[in-house]
């Protein structure tokens, strides 16, 4: 039992010992200097804040009170 549990962890770390690290890249990341016009554009572009909705805070438990799912569903919309 032991001879087969020694094997085992042998051949573990042996097909460990033989994987190779991982290569480190060939260039360098560009610097915030060296960055095309094009790649800092579209870092730049960003999505208008959305609009903020005064009934956000508001309590939407009485549409719960709706008789069916898309009254409950079309009523609490507004508070989303």
């Amino acid at each position: 039992m032991r001879k087969i549990a020694l094997l085992a962890a042998l051949s573990l770390a042996a097909s460990a010992w033989a994987q190779k690290p991982p290569a480190a890249p060939a260039t360098p990341a560009p610097t915030p200097q060296e960055a095309p016009k094009a790649e800092i554009a579209k870092s730049e572009v960003k999505k208008p804040a959305r609009k903020p909705n005064p009934h956000r805070q508001e309590d939407a438990r009485p549409c719960l009170d709706k008789p069916t799912n898309t009254e409950i569903i079309k009523c609490a919309e507004v508070f989303l």
